[in-house]
């Protein structure tokens, strides 16, 4: 038998072919093998019918766990009162028959300060609402009701602060708490019963399902009067934030976190040194999706108006840089939507042909990329001193916002993103 050896040096070659091959096959495995990444998504929008009828106002968009959206306006009752009502969205996208929360004749109705409502653990809805504590003045109280049937009844409402205090209580943020309760934030103004007199503070307390009230905290002693709060949950604790109010009169946005059972002090999350002797009626947006959290707000630091964006990837511990998000001419009135990828979805309102207020939105990247503006309010646009609300509605978001008309109405959108 013959036995045919290779010699040494062509094994030394094929040795070193196939270490090649090996590399190259490496490198196509962690490159994808092959395509670059395509271009995110255009935003898209189209109008979507909502069963709010002519002279609703104020609307407001919240999510339940299993995709439903609930919608909240204001609308007008005879002979000089309101009704908030809302409307639920399921997941084809059809909307329920409208239904009354509550109705009164003293209600305190601002284009800023609007009716909210939220989805506990439990299933229960918890909306608010503000009503007049003095007539003929600026003092009102913050209202919450509970409904444990889906919204065909609703209890007696509570007051959750409970210093008596004929003054402003309002800007509430409700957010759903661990165990069927629900977290409570607002701004309160027992220290400044005078207009103009005293600091408004920033509070917090919880109202559990059958409305038993827990401890007050004040999260913060002094802050900006008449700006919106917003809040989110993760799964670390509860993240507010708000306008704070030096005693230089810096207005800037703060954080405050609640975990492990206790409050952080309240910290800038960035300084944007905005020194204004007045409230600008300008609150910020959180929004969270998983340990995503995105942040947007408006200031006028330096003279100059803008919109800035912060992500956070863990779970609002540390955030990246500010991220200037507007198109140049911005009023503010922000919301923003965390998104699962990371990024945010953010809506702002810009001054857009002949000083017109438009509502525009934008996607940022998680890499902090800024896509391409889109307006959502056509040739009626917005009335200016109204806020959007926008909600995630499965894969898509929804937008809602007071038309500016002759007459004023709800209109909404729906964004593909």
């Amino acid at each position: 038998m013959t036995v045919n050896h290779v010699p040494v040096s062509m094994l030394r070659i094929m040795n070193r072919q196939i270490f090649c091959l090996i590399i190259v096959l490496a490198i196509l495995i962690v490159s994808g093998c092959s395509r670059p990444a395509e271009p995110p998504k255009a935003l898209t929008v189209s109008e979507a019918t909502v069963p709010a009828g002519m002279g609703s106002e104020e609307p407001n968009l919240s999510a339940a766990a299993d995709g439903r959206v609930f919608l909240t306006w204001l609308q007008p009752a005879e002979p000089d009162g309101y009704k908030m009502m809302f409307s639920v969205r399921d997941d084809k996208g059809t909307w329920a028959e409208p239904k009354m929360v509550a109705g009164g004749t003293n209600w305190f109705v601002n284009d800023a300060d609007f009716p909210s409502m939220t989805v506990l653990s439990d299933g229960t809805l918890a909306a608010h609402w503000l009503g007049n504590n003095e007539p003929g003045s600026e003092a009102y109280d913050v209202n919450i009701a509970m409904s444990h049937d889906g919204g065909a009844t609703w209890s007696k409402p509570v007051v959750p602060h409970r210093d008596k205090v004929k003054s402003q209580h309002g800007f509430v943020s409700l957010v759903p708490g661990p165990g069927g309760q629900l977290n409570a934030i607002w701004l309160d103004g027992r220290n400044a019963p005078e207009e103009g007199e005293g600091d408004m503070a920033l509070m917090h307390t919880t109202v559990a399902a059958d409305g038993t009230l827990g401890p007050e905290a004040v999260l913060d002693k002094r802050v900006c009067e008449c700006c919106q709060t917003s809040a989110t949950t993760t799964s670390d604790g509860l993240l507010v934030v708000y306008r704070d109010r030096s005693e230089q009169e810096v207005r800037d946005i703060a954080l405050v976190r609640y975990a492990n059972g206790m409050w952080s002090q309240p910290e800038p999350i960035n300084k944007d040194n905005w020194e204004i002797d007045a409230c600008p009626v300008n609150g910020p947006a959180i929004s969270s999706s998983g340990q995503n959290v995105a942040i947007t707000w408006f200031t006028g630091a330096e003279e100059k108006l803008r919109v800035y964006t912060i992500l956070s990837t863990d779970g609002g511990k540390t955030f990246g840089k500010p991220i200037q998000v507007d198109d140049g001419k911005p009023n503010g009135r922000v919301d923003v939507l965390s998104l699962q990828g990371g990024g945010a979805l953010v809506s702002w309102m810009e001054r857009g042909d002949q000083g017109r207020a438009q509502i525009r939105i934008r996607r940022v990247d998680a890499g902090g990329a800024v896509q391409p503006s889109v307006t959502v309010t056509g040739d009626s646009g917005v009335r200016s001193g109204a806020f959007a609300r926008m909600e995630r509605a499965g894969n898509q978001a929804l937008i809602a916002w007071t038309d500016s008309g002759d007459e004023p109405r709800v209109r909404a959108a729906i964004i593909n993103f």
